[in-house]
């Protein structure tokens, strides 16, 4: 405990006297306990020695402060583990407000109004302590106290530096999660772009549930699906013949050889032979398996001929062929189109609705995508095909739906 004194007078010794009221006055009648015994009378309140005062006190509470009316400072009690800067001393003979920071004066000015008018504080003032405005950094929760007749009041303060320093601790912790969950977007955005930019397809999957947890959409055309419904799917399901226990054991045998080793396997869409090459890594626990996916060369060479082919039919094909997008918008026609319609150069009819062309239009049009898109395809659709300047010609529309395309669209054929 330390203590600070008015050289003017003991006011430890004057506190004692307050708290006591001035030694054993005469009774008075006090509050009634639910046992009906009289407690707290002034009478039998014993009287507390000086040097018991200060101990008492610092007991009770972290800081005493006992000022007079004028709010000048008499004397200071702290607890032991109450640290109170250097040259605190001096504040005896000083106005309390003098240590106090300037946002804290109207606080306390407003507190000491009301307690002197005797109205009653339900709460606490919190105050903040500075020293030359230098900020001491304990603010203290104090109460007002009437010690005796002379007008002077104890102040009992609560320190709340341990308060404020747990909320600084959160304010950090706060501040960290949030640095990290930036920083984990930030990782999040570069592996997508770097997903996305390999030019070839890839495959995450857990060892654990054999499922796909991640896969770029090169991967996803690939097999014949769309990404979001590649996420999450059984990776075994994706091909024909093979159950997930196989296909795991497999990979993981492939991934623990020496030396490149890959494992073939025919896609369940699209009946395409590609060959699975595992790695296999440990993320958070669980064991994840990098699968490259490559298309079987002969294959490769096979849709090759494949593509030079369609492309033959469609320059040089007898009927009109048309590629469109998902609502409609013509991309391509062979001449063989130009020719129906009597259109002298494709640009004249890239980006214009297929149902420009039909007798009735996006009705025509609207019965042509959706049930291509339900069934995957529609036979000898009938209506009449209007030109650019030739009369109506009754034709016979088959529509695709092309889902594994990279944009989904349709292929019409006219005759």
């Amino acid at each position: 405990m330390r203590s600070y004194k008015n050289n003017s007078q003991d006011s430890d010794t004057a506190a004692a006297a307050r708290l006591t009221g001035e030694g054993r006055a005469s009774k008075q009648s006090g509050p009634m306990t639910p046992r009906g015994t009289k407690y707290w009378d002034t009478g039998s309140i014993p009287l507390i020695a000086p040097e018991m005062l200060g101990d008492i006190i610092a007991a009770l509470a972290d800081i005493a402060i006992v000022i007079d009316e004028h709010a000048t400072i008499a004397s200071i009690i702290t607890s032991p583990d109450f640290g109170l800067p250097e040259g605190s001393d001096s504040w005896i003979d000083r106005p309390f407000t003098s240590i106090l920071r300037v946002e804290s004066i109207p606080k306390f000015e407003r507190a000491m109004s009301a307690f002197l008018n005797e109205e009653t504080l339900t709460n606490p003032v919190q105050l903040n302590h500075a020293e030359n405005d230098v900020d001491l950094s304990f603010p203290v929760n104090y109460t007002f106290h009437k010690v005796g007749p002379d007008g002077s009041i104890l102040l009992l303060g609560r320190d709340l530096r341990p308060i404020s320093e747990m909320q600084q601790q959160l304010v950090k912790a706060q501040i960290a999660l949030e640095q990290d969950y930036e920083q984990q977007r930030e990782y999040d955005t570069r592996f997508r772009v770097l997903m996305e930019s390999n030019r070839d397809p890839v495959v995450f999957v857990s060892l654990s549930s054999g499922r796909i947890t991640e896969a770029n959409n090169i991967a996803a055309r690939l097999l014949g699906r769309e990404r979001n419904d590649l996420i999450g799917a059984p990776f075994a399901q994706e091909f024909d013949g093979r159950r997930k226990s196989e296909l795991m054991d497999a990979l993981s045998a492939s991934a623990l050889s020496e030396g490149p080793s890959t494992i073939s396997v025919q896609s369940r869409k699209g009946r395409k032979t590609i060959r699975l090459s595992p790695t296999l890594f440990r993320a958070a626990g669980d064991r994840i398996m990098l699968c490259r996916l490559e298309l079987n060369e002969g294959e490769g060479a096979s849709t090759s001929q494949l593509t030079e082919g369609l492309m033959g039919l469609f320059d040089q094909g007898a009927d009109a062929i048309a590629f469109t997008d998902g609502q409609g918008e013509i991309l391509s026609v062979n001449d063989a189109f130009l020719e129906l319609t009597d259109t002298a150069h494709s640009l004249n009819v890239k980006g214009r609705s297929l149902g420009d062309y039909l007798q009735r239009g996006q009705v025509d049009l609207k019965v042509l995508l959706e049930n291509a898109a339900r069934v995957g395809h529609i036979r000898l659709y009938s209506t009449k095909l209007s030109g650019e300047f030739s009369a109506p010609r009754m034709v016979e529309i088959s529509a695709t739906y092309l889902s594994d395309a990279e944009n989904p669209g349709y292929a019409f054929i006219l005759r």
